[in-house]
């Protein structure tokens, strides 16, 4: 006779679902992008927050039933914020049984040096991150850095360049570095942040919150957060349409000359004009 109350049967069953929906999630994400071939070493750079602890976590579980071979190796950068809880990361991956390096940088010090007062914080501290990261991934050999970026991450970005950077960009689930040395990947780009904080929470994760930038007065990311949320409560499923939006784009129903040879329109229509076959006159032919 089973001592499982139904409460905690349910409560198991809803997340057995939770975690079978992320790992489909993740696994579709590799298989549409080409996120991780044969003999690929994996560099998953692990932060300490609920995004990069789902990735780790669900790709270890991937790895033990994937069609291809490919290792894993978790990385902290460790940026000497005050008060940073140097133990925890260390402790969870060994008791993990994960390969893992910790990278220490002071680039605390260098964005509060260099970021005047009131203002934010993040894009030196991201650029400084990405400088480090990126390097170390050639020391260690890795051929793919993987980023816990999840759909609303990938959502705010696509708003927050169209109102302050006046572009119609995003975050990729896969790019090449600017240098061309790296190919970062982002396994949770189908995952909805939502079923990420709750599979952290179920897991337990030591979750180590971020001081430098959590709690900055102006961060316009979170004014798009908030947007994006309240949004989705008044219609629900408008994140899922508009994610399937950036990845179904229409060059010529925009406006970028870089992408869609507009000048050439007319040299195009005489062309398919040259070649169409005139049903009027084939019918007048055969009469």
């Amino acid at each position: 006779m089973s001592t499982v109350g139904p409460d905690a049967a349910k409560a198991k069953r809803e997340f057995n679902k939770l975690q079978k929906r992320l790992r489909r999630q993740v696994g579709n994400a590799i298989i549409d992008y080409g996120m991780i071939h044969e003999g690929d070493k994996v560099m998953v750079c692990l932060s300490g927050g609920k995004d990069s602890y789902t990735m780790l976590e669900i790709l270890m579980n991937l790895q033990r039933n994937a069609p291809v071979n490919f290792e894993l190796v978790a990385v902290n950068l460790d940026q000497k914020q005050p008060g940073f809880p140097e133990h925890v990361l260390p402790e969870y991956l060994e008791a993990k049984g994960v390969a893992y390096h910790i990278l220490e940088r002071d680039t605390y010090s260098v964005v509060k040096e260099k970021t005047p007062e009131g203002k934010t914080t993040c894009a030196l501290c991201s650029r400084l991150r990405r400088g480090s990261l990126y390097g170390y991934a050639e020391e260690i050999g890795a051929t793919k850095v993987a980023l816990g970026h999840h759909r609303e991450d990938i959502l705010e970005t696509l708003f927050l360049n169209m109102f302050f950077g006046g572009s119609l960009k995003s975050m990729p689930p896969k790019l090449l570095s600017d240098d061309g040395k790296n190919i970062v990947i982002r396994p949770l780009a189908y995952c909805r942040e939502a079923d990420i904080a709750e599979y952290a929470r179920q897991m337990a994760f030591p979750i180590i919150p971020c001081n430098l930038c959590g709690s900055q007065p102006n961060l316009q990311r979170q004014v798009v957060k908030e947007m994006l949320a309240e949004w989705e409560v008044k219609h629900p499923g408008r994140l899922e349409t508009m994610f399937k939006a950036v990845t179904n784009v229409a060059p010529s129903q925009l406006a970028d000359r870089t992408l869609f040879d507009f000048e050439g329109l007319e040299a195009k229509q005489q062309r398919l004009r040259e070649t169409r076959i005139d049903t009027l006159d084939l019918l007048a032919r055969e009469a």
